[in-house]
Parts: C-alpha cells; structure tokens; sequence
C-alpha cells in the first residue's frame, strides 16, 4: 500500500516563534490546502526509520537550522534515500535545507554562500526553464519571496535545470528529471515568520542590509501557489 504524501522534517522553528502556531510541516500542509492532522511526518534527525521509497506517492522535505556540511549520520543516509526516491520518479520537493540536501544527494556541491546570509523578503528572476516549469506556472518573471539561509547549492547536480536565481544566489530553485524539485526559498514562511529570522540574523546583518529586508518585507502569493502546484502531482490515496 502506497502512502501518498510524506512529509520529512529535519529541524523545527526558532524558539522566538513559540507564539506561532505550528511548525515547518504544518505551515507547509496549510499552504498546500491539506489538514495537518492528515499527513504524517518523520523526523529522521530523532532517529525516526525512513520508510521504503517505494512505499511513498511523493515526499517533501523541509527546511532546518542543521547545516548539510555538517554530514551527520542522518543526513548521509537521508542523502542515499533520496536518490533512490528521485530514481523510482516520486515527485519530491526540497524546502531550503531540502533543497540543499536533495542537490548533495543528487551530486551537487552546498557550502556557505559567499555573498553571505541571505534573508527576508527576496527578489527572484525565473530563467527561461523556470517560466516553462509546471511548479513556476502563473509566476511573473520577477517574484518576491521568503527566504532565510547561510549555505547554498554552489553547483547544481549534473543534468539538472535551474529555475530560478537572486542577487545572492543563482540556484534559488532547480529541477532534477521530471519531478524532483528544489527551492531555496520558504514557500510556507509569511512575512511575519520571516521577521523573526531577519531579527534572528539581525546582529551578522549590515545596517544597510536590515533597512532595505525591512523596506523590501511583504506578503507573498507565490509560496502557496507553488506548493499547490506540487500537490497537484500527489497521488489520490
């Protein structure tokens, strides 16, 4: 019996956001239009056993304040279970430490980014794929989103595409065959989340970096519509 959707989550949120309800896979299930009650979740940095993959309709993996540089023993055997997931076709859908992790499983390289943190409210440019992409469908080419990370995929797996680029990072999202895909942004993050990260950063954070996050912060459309269109390859249970 296939589970339709599973959702991995490595890490949990700052201990500043304990007033807001939920947590990376709630906020992920809510962007996707799903109960949260509804779809379980594994944590495999609490030694929780990952599922045979071919178990699995579809996987998301979320993000975490765990570094993949760091290559502890969960990572390393996430890594190889990811590559058997993306081999057997599940759609799969990296979140910032997912997305990160999914390119190092598939052969891609994640380092600190060397244009430094990267945080609050973005501008990314799709890329000419991106615009083509079933995930990217209705976006305009230029779109604000959430996003809040120290490392980034520096080389991006053999044969994979990118979607779409910041001024501090060129693989803010990318798609492996036909349907795994990696975001660096939060598409679940609304702008009240992603001040709590921008305040977390704040004291690694130029003043001139602070001014323009704050002046640049706002609500999103396209977090949610790319997570629906990911659950629109879901399998029907």
């Amino acid at each position: 019996m296939t589970l339709p959707l599973l959702i991995i989550q490595p890490g949990q949120k700052l201990p500043a956001l304990a007033g807001v309800p939920g947590d990376f896979s709630d906020w992920i299930l809510a962007g996707m239009g799903r109960d949260p009650a509804s779809v379980p979740v594994l944590r495999p940095q609490q030694g929780e056993a990952l599922p045979a993959p071919d178990t699995l309709g579809a996987v998301v993996i979320s993000g975490s304040g765990a570094m993949v540089t760091e290559q502890a023993p969960w990572m390393c055997s996430t890594a190889a279970w990811l590559r058997d997931l993306v081999a057997l076709g599940r759609p799969v859908l990296g979140i910032c430490f997912g997305h990160q992790l999914l390119a190092h499983a598939l052969g891609g390289e994640v380092a600190d980014n060397p244009h430094g943190i990267e945080v609050g409210t973005v501008l990314t440019r799709l890329s000419d794929a991106g615009r083509e992409d079933p995930l990217f469908t209705g976006w305009p080419e230029q779109a604000l989103v959430q996003a809040s990370h120290t490392q980034s995929v520096l080389a991006l797996p053999p044969d994979a595409v990118a979607l779409a680029a910041s001024e501090q990072d060129p693989h803010h999202a990318f798609r492996y065959g036909a349907q795994a895909w990696g975001v660096q942004f939060h598409p679940e993050f609304d702008a009240a989340i992603v001040a709590a990260y921008e305040a977390y950063y704040a004291p690694r954070l130029s003043a001139d970096y602070r001014a323009v996050r704050q002046a640049r912060r706002a609500a999103s459309p396209f977090g949610a519509a790319i997570l629906q269109a990911f659950d629109r390859l879901v399998p029907a249970s």
